[in-house]
C-alpha cells in the first residue's frame, strides 16, 4: 500500500512543486484551506484542545483566531514543502537568512562543535539547506517514516542543499565519526517531539502544561563538550524568514543539570506565545500524563 500511494501522490507532488510560490500560495488559499480547514477538519479536535489547555487565559474567540490563522499558514507549509522539490539554491538562499550569523561563526573560531535546537515552528523543513551560510557541517537529527518511499523523497528534499540527515537514534555513532574525522558539525535538535513513554526521563512546563522533554541535546551537549544555541525561525513575510541565532550555553561543563533542557524549552516558548499561528497545533504533544513519582 505504501509503494501505491506513492506512486499515485509523488508525480503529482513534482508537478505542483515546478509551479511558482506566488501561485502555490493561490492554492493553498483557495483550495488547500478550504479542504483541510472546513471539508476535512484535519485534527480540529486536538488543536482547539491544545489550544485551550495551552492558553486558558485567552477567550474562546481569541482561541478560534489563533486556529484559523493557523491552519492558513499550515496549508502555506505544505505548499512550501513540496517547493523544496524544485527550489533553485539562488531563490532559497533569497527567501531564508541568518540575522546573526556572526554568532556561529565566533564560535566556529573558538573551536566549538554546536548543537542547536528549534521546534515545530515556523518552516522547520527550509532550516535543513542553511548548512552553506555556516562554516560547519550541518547535521540534521530526524525520526525516520514508515514509508519508505516517501523516506526517500523527505531525504533528497532536506539534503540538497548540503545538509546530512541522520536519524536520531544514530546520532551518538556519527557524532564521534566526525570528531575522528576532524569534522566542526552543527547539529540541528527538533526539541518537541512527543517521547516514547519508555523513553521519558524529564518532564517541566511548557505551555501551562506538564510535558515530557528529550534531553538529548543536553546529554550530547555534555558529552562532546559543545555549545548550545536556539534557532528562533521567524517569518517576516509570506514566504520570507529569519533566523535568530540566540546563544544559550558556551561552556557547558559550568551549567547544572537540566539547566540547559530548561533554557531552551523557555525559548520555544516565549516564541510560541509571541505568534502562536506559527506553532505545529495538530501534533499531539501532551498524549502523555506525568506520573506522579516523575522527575521534573
Amino acid at each position: 500500500m505504501h509503494l501505491i500511494g506513492f506512486l499515485l501522490s509523488y508525480p503529482l507532488l513534482w508537478l505542483i512543486s515546478l509551479l511558482p510560490l506566488r501561485i502555490l500560495y493561490l492554492i493553498s488559499d483557495y483550495f488547500l484551506f478550504p479542504l483541510v480547514y472546513h471539508v476535512i477538519r484535519y485534527r480540529k479536535k486536538v488543536v482547539f484542545e491544545n489550544l485551550r489547555n495551552a492558553f486558558p487565559q485567552k477567550s474562546e474567540k481569541e482561541r478560534r483566531q489563533i486556529a484559523r490563522k493557523f491552519y492558513h499558514y499550515f496549508c502555506d507549509l505544505l505548499v512550501e514543502t513540496i517547493k523544496l522539490i524544485h527550489i533553485s539554491e539562488k531563490e532559497y538562499k533569497r527567501r531564508i537568512r541568518f540575522k546573526n550569523p556572526e554568532v556561529i561563526e565566533e564560535l566556529y573560531h573558538k573551536g566549538y562543535n554546536i548543537i542547536a535546537v528549534t521546534g515545530h515552528y515556523g518552516n522547520w523543513e527550509w532550516l535543513s539547506g542553511v548548512s552553506n551560510a555556516t562554516p560547519y557541517q550541518n547535521m540534521s537529527l530526524y525520526k525516520p517514516l514508515s514509508n519508505k518511499y516517501f523516506e526517500k523523497v523527505l531525504t533528497r528534499i532536506r539534503t540538497r542543499f548540503g545538509a546530512h540527515l541522520v536519524p536520531i537514534n544514530d546520532t551518538m555513532r556519527r557524532m564521534v565519526s566526525y570528531r575522528q574525522e576532524g569534522t566542526r558539525v552543527l547539529s540541528c535538535f527538533i526539541s518537541d517531539q512527543t517521547p516514547l513513554r519508555s523513553h521519558i526521563q524529564y518532564w517541566t512546563r511548557f505551555l501551562n502544561q506538564d510535558t515530557p522533554i528529550y534531553l538529548g541535546p543536553e546529554k550530547l551537549a555534555r558529552a562532546f563538550h559543545q555549545a548550545v544555541i536556539f534557532l528562533k525561525i521567524i517569518r517576516t513575510q509570506r514566504g520570507y524568514y529569519q533566523i535568530e541565532v540566540v546563544k544559550l550555553f558556551e561552556d557547558v561543563d559550568q551549567v547544572h543539570e537540566h539547566e540547559i533542557t530548561e533554557a531552551h524549552v523557555r525559548e520555544l516558548e516565549n516564541l510560541i506565545c509571541e505568534k502562536p499561528e506559527y506553532w505545529l497545533w495538530t501534533h499531539r504533544r501532551w498524549k502523555h500524563k506525568k506520573p506522579a513519582h516523575a522527575e521534573s
